[in-house]
């Protein structure tokens, strides 16, 4: 396919595992953080590419994944009410809460709707004003431009009956709080390309200054991954520690400016409970005040609740980098993707989906070949 082609050759791959073996002395943990790269990295057999000393840990790169049990809970016990149309993601439906989840309202005969777009639910409000219309915004910051347009849209048309539960939560405060652990390994990160399209490159600056590693913004390709892995590994080797942007056909320094502002029209950065995390400080996004008439949460006030995860799932240590999925004893047995105990079971960019999906059990060093076969 045109345009995508060259990023899956494997000359080009094998060119940059043998440039990534020629410059690797020491042993390096990267981690990366979209969990797009995660399944890119699993479905092609990256990891087995690698030398032995460079290890591969999957980051909290899910917003799925990290939306908390808790506002599962409300955006449960929103779609219940006769009076709502729920409308969401279809990754969003098969979530756990800690007694239910979305597809089980559907079930019941709760209104829940898989949109594309948030727009549609725009739409949907319009077309059924005698009907509450909530659209549950999740995401990071690539879903947030075009929920703040949903938003400043409804306001525009003066449609009374829409609003957003809102998820939407930010990458980079996330991988501080992945760095602030003291049982953190991470010595680079692999940075989201499509987050850094909206955001641009800036604050990661601060956070490679601020702990002292390499941060590359990094594409999702077969090619991609591994030349981000060369230039994370060729910084570590250098003793450097810069933001270098492998993605630059998509990536621009200040980002996409238009939609940065109509981010910041809408949205104020908040503090946000992640799931496996804990409560992240200003890591969230919330609605103005001057949009509070389409925040779900204060029309409706559902009720919050703190709850506890499954003692079997460790999903919040594989969203941390302190465990990989086949290290969970309920992975593949108790937990499978017909049946999950957690989020990254369920997502489709999900690390534990990824491991189940590809047949992956740890790759042990004995395993690696050091060159591409396709």
């Amino acid at each position: 396919m045109k345009f995508l082609d060259e990023f899956r050759d494997s000359q080009a791959a094998a060119k940059y595992v043998r440039e990534i073996a020629r410059v690797t002395t020491g042993s390096w943990t990267i981690m990366e953080v979209c969990g797009g790269q995660t399944h890119a990295i699993l479905r092609n057999g990256i990891d087995t590419l690698l030398p032995s000393g460079i290890t591969l840990l999957h980051g909290p790169g899910c917003p799925v994944c990290v939306t908390p049990t808790e506002l599962i809970d409300q955006a449960v016990e929103l779609a219940a009410r006769d009076d709502i149309t729920f409308c969401s993601f279809g990754d969003m439906l098969r979530v756990p809460g800690s007694e239910s989840d979305l597809l089980s309202v559907k079930a019941a005969g709760g209104d829940v709707r898989t949109v594309y777009s948030p727009l549609d639910a725009v739409a949907l409000a319009r077309e059924n004003p005698d009907r509450e219309v909530v659209f549950f915004a999740v995401g990071f910051e690539t879903t947030a431009p075009v929920n703040a347009t949903a938003v400043a849209q409804a306001r525009a048309q003066k449609l009374a009956n829409f609003s957003i539960l809102s998820a939407q939560v930010l990458i980079p405060p996330a991988m501080a709080a992945v760095l602030e652990s003291p049982e953190s390994q991470v010595q680079g990160f692999l940075a989201a390309g499509h987050v850094c399209a909206v955001m641009g490159c800036e604050e990661y600056e601060a956070l490679s200054q601020r702990f002292g590693i390499p941060v590359v913004v990094t594409g999702f390709e077969p090619t991609d991954i591994l030349q981000g892995l060369y230039m994370a590994i060729r910084q570590l080797e250098e003793g450097r520690a810069e933001v270098e942007n492998q993605y630059a056909r998509a990536v621009q320094s200040e980002g996409n400016v238009v939609a940065r502002r109509r981010i910041s029209e809408v949205f104020r950065v908040v503090d946000r409970r992640w799931r496996g995390f804990g409560m992240i400080p200003s890591s969230g996004l919330a609605l103005r005040e001057e949009f509070a008439a389409f925040d779900a949460a204060k029309r409706f006030t559902p009720e919050t609740h703190d709850i506890e995860e499954s003692s079997l799932c460790v999903a919040g240590l594989i969203l941390q980098g302190r465990k990989r999925p086949d290290e969970c004893p309920a992975f593949g047995t108790q937990c499978t993707p017909e049946h999950p105990l957690g989020a990254t079971m369920v997502s489709s960019e999900g690390a534990c989906a990824a491991y189940y999906r590809y047949h992956r059990n740890a790759v042990s060093n004995s395993d690696r070949q050091g060159e591409p076969t396709a």
